[in-house]
Parts: C-alpha cells; structure tokens; sequence
C-alpha cells in the first residue's frame, strides 16, 4: 500500500495560504523537489492543481520562462513530469499529465492507495481537509516558516475530529525555517 502524504508550507501563526511566508528559497525548493521525487503521483484539488500548473507546467516552446532561477528548474521538472490526479466537481478535463479522479473521495483516493508504489503526495488546503477527515493522511508534512501572517487560511481548519500525532522526523534550514514529519499514532484520535 502507498502512504498518503499530506505537505504544506505553514507559519508559525498557522496560516498555510501560498503568499503568507517568505518566497522559497535554494534550500527549501531542494527539499520540496526531493519531496515531489519521492511520489509516484500528485493528488490535487481544482483549485492548488490550476495554481501549480500556472507556475510549473513546462511552456509549449519547452524552455523555462527567463523569471525562473536556475535553481527552480529542478522542482519545475519534477512536478510537470509527476503523474496528477484532480478532485474536482467543476472540471469536465485536465491535462499537465493528469486525469479527473471520479467516485466517492474515499473510496477512489483508498484505491489509489492501494496500488504499489512509494507513495502519493497531497497539497493545498481543502482537499487534506477532508482527507485528513476521512483518516486517509498517513505523513504530515509542515515546513515551518519563521512568519506570523496574522491573517488567511489555516492549518486543517474545521477538522471533525483531532488526530493525534507522533514526530518521525525533523530538519532545520538555514532560514529558520523548519520541516517537521508526524505520522498519525494508530488508534488515538
């Protein structure tokens, strides 16, 4: 079975909209490319799907845009090269390989689940909601940034039920920033 793994820049406020922390930098867009390497496929809703695929879906002439660094390239190959797949009720099609997931969210989520692999890789903010509400999310991922927004979405927020967490994994980065990995701990909610 594929672990399902939930990751999202946040602040220390909790605020996970995309503009609420520092732009991304070497260090951190390394790490978030060896994250996107390590997936077999993207789970995205409509909304982070079309907001991804703005910024990283590789141009029709095939060259990067001149705004890119250099050391952007690598997270833009990855991420235009994963397979996606896109919840939505608006969408009638996608492309950017990737394809409509229809069915019951659980059930068509789980079945992608249990497909073998290394894993599936959700982002945004709606969609790991209800995931996360359905007891879908195995890794949480949070790469905490040294902001206070103050204001915008936050972390998770309207979860049904707590879930109760167990740290596996910890990395600091030069920017104060901090990548912090939880796995659910089995039976405690």
């Amino acid at each position: 079975m594929r672990p399902l793994r939930y990751s999202i820049n946040v602040t220390l406020d909790g605020c996970v909209h995309h503009e609420a922390g520092p732009a991304p930098d070497e260090d951190s867009m390394r790490y978030w490319t060896a994250e996107i390497e390590r997936a077999d496929a993207l789970l995205f809703g409509r909304v982070t799907y079309e907001m991804m695929a703005s910024a990283w879906r590789r141009p029709e002439t095939g060259e990067w845009p001149d705004w890119m660094r250099e050391w952007e390239i690598p997270f833009a190959e990855a991420i235009d090269g994963t397979r996606k797949h896109v919840v939505s009720q608006t969408l009638s099609e996608v492309d950017w390989n990737a394809e409509l997931l229809r069915g019951e969210l659980g059930e068509a989520v789980q079945r992608l689940k249990d497909e073998p692999g290394e894993g599936l890789w959700v982002g945004g903010v709606t969609l790991p909601l209800a995931l996360a509400d359905l007891g879908l999310i195995d890794e949480y991922e949070f790469l905490v940034q040294p902001v206070l927004a103050g204001h915008g979405p936050t972390l998770l927020a309207g979860l049904r039920e707590r879930i109760e967490l167990e740290l596996v994994d910890r990395r600091e980065f030069r920017s104060g920033a901090v990548a912090l990995r939880y796995r659910p701990v089995p039976g405690r909610g």
